[in-house]
C-alpha cells in the first residue's frame, strides 16, 4: 500500500478524481482506500474506526 500512497503523491490530481469516485484503487479495499483519501485531506483521526 506504501506504494500506492507515494504514486498518489506524485500524481494529485487522481486523488481529486478518487475523492469524486471517477477513480478507484484495484487492489485496495473500500475501508483502505477510505484511510488514504482521509490521509490526503488531512482529516485523520485517530479515533476513527478505520485505525482501529
Amino acid at each position: 500500500m506504501i506504494n500506492v500512497i507515494q504514486y498518489l503523491e506524485k500524481n494529485p490530481s487522481l486523488v481529486a478524481l478518487l475523492k469524486e469516485q471517477r477513480a478507484s484503487l484495484i487492489g485496495i479495499s473500500s475501508i483502505e482506500q477510505m484511510a488514504i483519501l482521509e490521509a490526503f485531506i488531512d482529516e485523520m483521526n485517530i479515533e476513527s474506526e478505520i485505525w482501529n
